[in-house]
């Protein structure tokens, strides 16, 4: 197992990495506030755009195939370079990006700003995951992970009502235009509080030396990691891109009713991050290991997921509303945790290309889940296969902590 003493020490310096972490979380929700706002704007897209299910699953993974690919390069990036300026010059972007939206008047339109959408976001992941490997230890390593991964979850939850309310509001063209514009403003304490931290602390040797690509991707560890990533992952992307549609088309809800159910579930998920984080790290302060203690609110996590399933073979909308939302905040259990485990065991110096590894995998479900989940309610009329395809991939992540994520493995 690896592991390294935080990289700051300084009273000063301990207090203000909590303002960083504040920071990148409030980064990531704007960045998961504008990834959701097409699923939020869809139904009236559609208006605009005579698109079919297996279309608007297309239209919905085009992030994801610009996002997904940069993973790797921005974690390189991160890792020689530092954080500040690259995670600035991405924001930036992406606002913009996503302002510019409104302008757009084609379906090829649409997928072209999505994709530009994702070059932009591709930074954030690997940056904020190298700031807290090297600025906390393990045993208080898992809270600034749910702190930071609870963002990824309070984004939906947070900008899917935003977003409606836009949208029925203004029309869905304004809604990007003032999601983009107001998202900017988050440069300006970027700018001011953070500090750079480029290359390697002076006792470490540079990244590329000291751990290989080749390790990197040569252990089953990682195999292990970025499979069950994905299954972790196809669910989240699935109840992201879907869910309000889903609720639409099977018990008639109303497009607000299916935004509050997003700020629900994600609400729960989030919460359940933070709170299954700080407990592990109590857990692990007291003497227990971490690889074990990490592992086993994983597992937890993504067996009290698989519930969702039943939903599909409920008539109940009450039911199946209930097991939506319990679902999907049991799988907090596993947020924090399965991102605290990987650094566990990965290397410090190596800490943005390993997290930008694995953030390759979850975004592969980016691509996958509503790509799949649209062929499959074209070719079905309806989402139990969507459904059961998600249990599956639940059962498999399992397997991958269970066999493959192993101390024994660690990258070294």
């Amino acid at each position: 197992m690896t592991s390294s003493s935080p990289a700051v020490a300084a009273p000063t310096a301990r207090n203000a990495r909590w303002l960083v972490v504040a920071l990148i979380t409030i980064g990531v929700i704007i960045a998961y506030t504008d990834r959701i706002n097409l699923s939020s704007a869809l139904p009236e897209i559609r208006r605009s755009f005579p698109l079919s299910p297996e279309a608007s699953g297309i239209l919905l993974s085009a992030f994801f195939w610009s996002y997904t690919l940069l993973q790797m390069p921005a974690g390189w990036v991160v890792d020689r370079f530092g954080l500040k300026w690259p995670y600035a010059a991405g924001l930036f972007l992406w606002s913009a990006v996503s302002a510019a939206t409104a302008l757009v008047s084609s379906l090829n339109g649409l997928i072209a700003v999505r994709i530009a959408l994702g070059i932009g976001e591709s930074i954030v992941t690997p940056a904020s995951m190298r700031y807290i490997r090297k600025n906390f230890a393990e045993h208080e390593r898992g809270l600034p992970i749910g702190i930071f991964m609870s963002g990824t979850k309070y984004g939906p939850a947070i900008g899917a009502p935003i977003a409606t309310y836009l949208v029925l509001g203004f029309g869905w063209r304004w809604m990007f235009v003032l999601n983009g514009a107001l998202c900017i403003l988050w440069l300006v304490p970027w700018l001011l509080l953070v500090r750079n931290e480029a290359g390697t602390l002076p006792d470490e040797p540079r990244a590329e030396e000291a751990v290989s690509w080749g390790a990197i991707l040569g252990t089953p560890f990682m195999w292990g990691t970025c499979i069950a990533t994905f299954c972790y992952m196809y669910f989240v992307y699935f109840c992201m891109t879907w869910m309000p549609t889903y609720f639409k088309e099977r018990f008639g809800f109303s497009l607000t009713a299916s935004g509050w159910f997003t700020f629900m579930s994600f609400g729960g998920l989030a919460t359940i991050a933070i709170l299954s984080g700080w407990a592990a790290d109590r857990l692990i302060a007291r003497g227990r290991n971490p690889v074990t203690v990490r592992k086993a609110f994983t597992i937890v996590g993504f067996v009290l997921a698989f519930s969702e399933i039943f939903g599909a073979f409920s008539s109940s909308a009450t039911a199946t509303l209930f097991l939506a939302v319990f679902s999907l905040s049991g799988l907090g259990l596993a947020t924090a945790n399965y991102w605290a485990l990987t650094q566990t065991m990965t290397p410090a110096v190596a800490s943005a290309r390993v997290a930008g590894v694995q953030n390759t995998a979850a975004n592969l479900a980016g691509i996958a889940a509503p790509w799949i989940t649209g062929t499959l309610v074209q070719k079905t009329g309806n989402f139990n296969a969507p459904l059961i395809a998600v249990g599956f991939w639940l059962v498999v992540g399992v397997g991958c902590y269970l066999f493959l994520v192993r101390e024994r493995y660690a990258l070294r």
